[in-house]
């Protein structure tokens, strides 16, 4: 997989997927939400669709709330189900592993979903109930304010990209959700079914490297 280009300290950064249009400004009261931390209290008690009525807990996210790199993945399993925290199984370990090999920290990121509930079976959200949890998405991204974002497989790229690219389309490419540079790559829980994954979803990791050190030398926080 290609390197991603380096950027020059006066030059643009170029994206070859249009960001979707800007989200509007939600009328919700958690839209005047300044901290994390506030704005979990404000909406985890959500009922806005069935699965409300089925979770065990409210997964709202976990990390740095001033982290430089935001990962994205597509909902809770039971694990974090019953933990209220993603990505605390065994895609989770997974995950941790990835995340120490590009030499970050768990605690230096900030992970969160697409969904903040578990659908039954780990079925994949329907559209419905991810365009009702999205705009809780858009609030997490604008508070933690990351200089890219990596989303663990297709579902989450789908939903923030609006996309119908496949996966192997959309790898190796820096895209952008509202002007935040963004990258995919396999769902740790996919490499855990199919072990010949490991390696490019390794080159696409390393790229991710590159790219969010270049960004924050461009512009630190």
């Amino acid at each position: 997989m290609p390197k991603p280009k380096p950027v020059a300290p006066d030059e643009p950064l170029l994206f070859d997927l249009p960001a979707p249009p800007p989200s509007a400004i939600t009328t919700d009261a958690w839209g005047s939400a300044a901290t994390l931390a506030d704005f979990e209290k404000q909406i985890n008690t959500c009922m806005k669709c069935s699965l409300g009525g089925t979770r065990t807990n409210f997964v709202f996210g976990v990390g740095n709330s001033n982290a430089t790199l935001m990962l994205i993945g597509e909902a809770p399993g039971a694990d974090e189900d019953a933990q209220g925290e993603p990505f605390v199984g065994r895609a989770g370990q997974l995950l941790n592993k990835i995340l120490e090999a590009i030499r970050f920290k768990r605690e230096d990121v900030y992970i969160c979903n697409i969904l903040k509930c578990r659908p039954p079976g780990n079925r994949k959200p329907l559209p419905e109930e991810a365009d009702l949890c999205l705009p809780y998405l858009r609030k997490q991204v604008a508070l933690v304010q990351p200089r890219v974002i990596l989303c663990l497989g297709l579902t989450a790229a789908e939903n923030l990209l609006g996309t119908r690219e496949s996966l192997g389309q959309l790898r190796g490419r820096i895209l952008a959700y509202e002007g935040i540079p963004l990258m995919v790559t396999y769902h740790p829980a996919a490499l855990l079914r199919n072990p010949n994954w490991k390696r490019p979803a390794w080159e696409d990791v390393q790229a991710l490297r590159v790219l969010h050190d270049e960004l924050v030398a461009k512009n630190p926080k």
